[in-house]
């Protein structure tokens, strides 16, 4: 078994940590044994902090280190880093003007079991409306590093979402970019898959005259690289989280084109019967067959 995105953060983190002094990492218990194993709490006892499962205090320390000249990075759940503690999201950083990196894990259902609680699916959308946030979704871990080398070197504040679904390779080699991964005939509909979902949406669509294209940074949406890729008049979004996210920031980009823009993710996230992640990702819709039949409902492709 390849490495995991998280084990690849911890990595780049040390890396970070390493070549930037400005650089801390501020953990509510989550991940703190994964950086105790790499070495990194005992090389850096006053750059890694732990406040315990106070995920409020956790983003209010990130912040004053921010004030202080720091570049924070906190992780955690996403419904713990995004949701529980926004209002200090929004508070520490945009409105302080000061920046951090904040990386979650879990994404929308990989605690499938541990239900909702530990899903949230609604994180990008939330975080879509801060006003200059970065957002990665890295389909790979070669991507979670990209995305991280990316949010380190730029001034803005970034949100970078792990977790344990992944392409089998990367298809972006930097990030902030919408690239084509298979083009159809001229005219032909588009599918803008995003990370995670690269892979199941090219299975899906495998023998359909369509072009998919491929984001792993939804914000911001890369409006050259769409506007170049499409091949038609009708984009479906394949989203590996709340259905509907991205429609504005695509319809933005194709203010002055005619446009039919349809969006696929998770459109009912109250699952009240916990099983496997597998079992989430049919329920939703988010494997190959879900993708197909969503697509050729809507789509004159079959």
């Amino acid at each position: 078994m390849g490495e995991s995105m998280r084990q690849r953060f911890v990595r780049v983190v040390g890396d970070l940590l390493a070549e930037d002094e400005r650089v801390a990492v501020v953990l509510a218990v989550i991940s703190r044994g994964l950086f105790e194993q790499a070495g990194l709490t005992t090389r850096y006892p006053d750059r890694i902090i732990d406040v315990g499962i106070r995920e409020q205090a956790q983003i209010g320390v990130a912040g004053g280190l921010a004030i202080e000249g720091f570049l924070p990075i906190a992780t955690g759940y996403a419904p713990f880093l995004v949701e529980r503690p926004f209002e200090q999201i929004k508070l520490a950083f945009g409105h302080q003007g000061v920046r951090a990196i904040l990386a979650s894990v879990g994404a929308s259902y990989d605690s499938a079991g541990s239900g909702r609680t530990h899903h949230a699916p609604e994180d990008v959308a939330l975080m879509g409306t801060l006003p200059g946030w970065q957002i990665h979704v890295p389909g790979t871990p070669a991507e979670l590093e990209v995305a991280m080398r990316a949010a380190h070197a730029s001034p803005a504040s970034t949100y970078v979402r792990m977790g344990l679904e992944a392409n089998r390779t990367p298809h972006a080699e930097r990030s902030g970019e919408v690239s084509t991964i298979r083009r159809g005939s001229q005219g032909a509909p588009t599918v803008l898959a995003v990370g995670p979902v690269a892979d199941v949406t090219l299975a899906a669509t495998a023998d359909l005259d369509v072009t998919v294209l491929y984001t792993m940074t939804p914000r911001p949406l890369d409006g050259r690289g769409l506007r170049s890729g499409v091949t038609g008049q009708e984009i479906t979004l394949v989203e590996p989280y709340l259905a509907g996210t991205s429609v504005h920031a695509v319809a933005e980009v194709f203010s002055d084109t005619p446009m039919i823009i349809r969006s696929h993710g998770i459109v009912d996230p109250e699952l009240r019967r916990y099983g496997t992640v597998a079992e989430h990702r049919a329920a939703h819709r988010l494997d190959a067959i879900g993708i197909r039949s969503v697509l050729t409902g809507v789509l004159n492709v079959a």
